[in-house]
């Protein structure tokens, strides 16, 4: 019996140029010039992955988000990763907008994932679902191919790699 070839669909940031742009962005509002003494601040929980921006007015916040949309898109980083939240009011009359970056896929995702790989109804195609990846089996690579620019085409309001090819 030949050995079966998978994959791993994941869902990653990388942590260090996430806190690469939050630093250029950091940087950037001090020095630029509409931004300098907006009042606006952005801060980066690494543990929870939560970014805080607080400004003063909802365009000044748009523009805080533009700035960091451009260095996350220059770092790789897709911008479908982050996930803003409505803004709140916050004290001082100022306003609060949290992002949470996405990273794993959750159980509903991963559910739609696999639905649709099985809708493809491909010979000797298996997926099992690995906490917060699925890994895709089937003894013909080119099925796994198949499988890769089906789940590229699809949107899945998160970005996708594709690891471990084997």
């Amino acid at each position: 019996m030949a050995k079966d070839n998978s994959f791993d669909v994941v869902s990653e940031v990388a942590m260090q140029e996430l806190d690469n742009a939050w630093q250029q962005t950091r940087k950037e509002l001090v020095q630029r010039y509409d931004l300098k003494d907006s009042g606006a601040r952005l801060e980066l929980d690494k543990a929870a992955g939560v970014f805080t921006l607080t400004a003063p007015s909802e365009f000044v916040a748009s523009q805080v988000q533009d700035v960091l949309n451009t260095k996350l898109v220059r770092r790789h980083i897709d911008l479908k990763a982050l996930n803003w939240g409505e803004p709140q009011g916050a004290s001082g009359m100022t306003i609060r907008i949290l992002g949470k970056v996405i990273a794993g896929i959750d159980k509903d995702t991963a559910g739609r994932i696999n639905k649709d790989i099985r809708a493809l109804k491909m010979k000797n195609v298996k997926v099992v679902i690995e906490g917060d990846k699925l890994r895709v089996f089937s003894p013909s690579r080119d099925a796994l191919q198949d499988v890769i620019s089906f789940l590229k085409e699809k949107d899945y309001g998160q970005p996708l790699q594709y690891a471990n090819y084997r």
